[in-house]
């Protein structure tokens, strides 16, 4: 059991770029995917932007020029080259540690992802922290970031209250979707979106590491 004095009882975790190191993989997939179908190739920044966000939001932003007849085929794509470069993604440097002195502590985890329900279930297995999770969602079954379904649902399903949940995430999606859920959150500048655009959302706090993560929770949660 958390301590009585346990600001987060909930802490709600995004899954790319911010336990698993997997942006910069991801970016190469959506490039990858534009060149093979013979579209504009996006640049970094903006393949970046669209992580965490569902399938439909994502592509009309990142490859504009894709009819949506087109989804289909890039998305299979995406997931051949998402496919042949898992095996190289893996955990940030002390997050299995973190989860798992959290776990320790009693603090409910969950993830709230852009991934689909596949793709999750596939990385918390390939990730070993699958027991270290109370409940999650995905782009696939609710409503995706920044729409605030997914911590709403989340918060149903768990029996807390806004207050008592913490959103941790790498992008501004994230930042949103916890603004929009009335829920407190932590920005982690190691993932995907620019430092400045994290802190132009005024998130409770912005670090810089796993280990400043980890120290934020020592104090705050």
């Amino acid at each position: 059991m958390t301590s009585p004095e346990a600001r987060y009882p909930l802490i709600v975790f995004d899954w790319d770029g911010t336990l698993m190191d997997s942006a910069g993989g991801i970016v190469a997939c959506i490039q990858e995917a534009s060149r093979e179908m013979g579209l504009p190739v996006p640049s970094r920044e903006r393949a970046s932007h669209v992580i965490g966000l569902g399938l439909m939001d994502s592509l009309r932003f990142a490859v504009p020029d894709l009819p949506e007849s087109g989804y289909a085929r890039f998305a299979e794509l995406y997931r051949e080259q998402f496919t042949a470069r898992q095996g190289a993604m893996t955990l940030f440097p002390g997050v299995r540690e973190l989860l798992e002195s959290l776990c320790s502590k009693g603090y409910r985890l969950a993830i709230a992802t852009g991934k689909s329900r596949r793709g999750l279930d596939r990385a918390l297995a390939d990730s070993g922290l699958g027991a270290c999770i109370t409940a999650s969602r995905c782009a696939d079954e609710t409503n995706p970031k920044p729409h605030p379904a997914m911590l709403n649902e989340l918060m149903a399903e768990l029996g807390h209250a806004p207050h008592e949940l913490l959103m941790i995430g790498d992008t501004s999606h994230d930042l949103d979707m916890a603004s929009s859920a009335l829920v407190d959150a932590v920005a982690v500048t190691y993932g995907a979106h620019p430092e400045d655009q994290l802190r132009a959302r005024k998130p409770k706090g912005i670090v810089a590491s796993v280990e400043e993560l980890d120290a934020w929770l020592t104090a705050h949660a």
